[in-house]
């Protein structure tokens, strides 16, 4: 499999987990009533911190999971279970709305959870079993940016596609995200089997 078709299937599951189209409400609810040159550095910092954090899970994560004698397919099943959790929770109940001083307000809550949460750490990693570290560093870095991008076009976005639109496709994004679930567990559970 060529590089580039590697990064396309690892780019799509992130995609879905990063949901930067279904965070935007959210962005727009903790920026509110910040100035555009306070909230381009939140961007920034929000990016950074996403980065840092999932670039160091990637490295780290495996050893972490050899102490632990914990294999890749107990990671899948495992992650499946917390990513359809997710999903559903996301479908099922509304986003909290709450208001955090705008200095710290891009590492946390915007870098991570919102942008690099469980949802993308868990994937990051079973990815990373599937497709390489190459491919799941490029796609994890694009998705980042393209959040970053997104979150600086906050305006322009609200405006094209209203509260509700963003609500809707976040929705979507969500129930993806549950469907990409099941098929983890699916494929955990069947390499399980298929060891024995």
């Amino acid at each position: 499999m060529s590089l580039g078709k590697e990064v396309f299937l690892a780019f799509i599951p992130l995609f879905v987990a990063v949901d930067a189209i279904g965070v935007l409400p959210l962005f727009v609810s903790l920026t509110q009533g910040i100035k555009q040159d306070k909230r381009s550095k939140i961007v920034l910092q929000s990016v950074m911190t996403a980065m840092c954090l999932a670039i160091v899970f990637i490295f780290i994560g495996r050893t972490v999971f050899k102490l632990l004698n914990i294999t890749m397919y107990d990671f899948m099943v495992a992650g499946g279970v917390i990513l359809f959790c997710i999903g559903i929770m996301d479908i099922i109940t509304p986003g909290k709305r709450r208001r955090i001083p705008s200095k710290e307000v891009g590492a946390v809550p915007i870098g991570t959870p919102l942008i690099v949460g469980p949802a993308v750490l868990t994937t990051s990693l079973v990815i990373l079993e599937e497709y390489g570290m190459v491919a799941t560093l490029i796609a994890v870095l694009a998705n980042i940016i393209i959040a970053g991008i997104v979150f600086s076009l906050a305006k322009l976005f609200t405006r094209i596609l209203g509260e509700s639109g963003s609500k809707a496709l976040s929705k979507v994004m969500s129930l993806l995200l549950a469907a990409i679930a099941v098929m983890m567990v699916r494929k955990g559970i069947l390499f399980m089997i298929s060891m024995y």
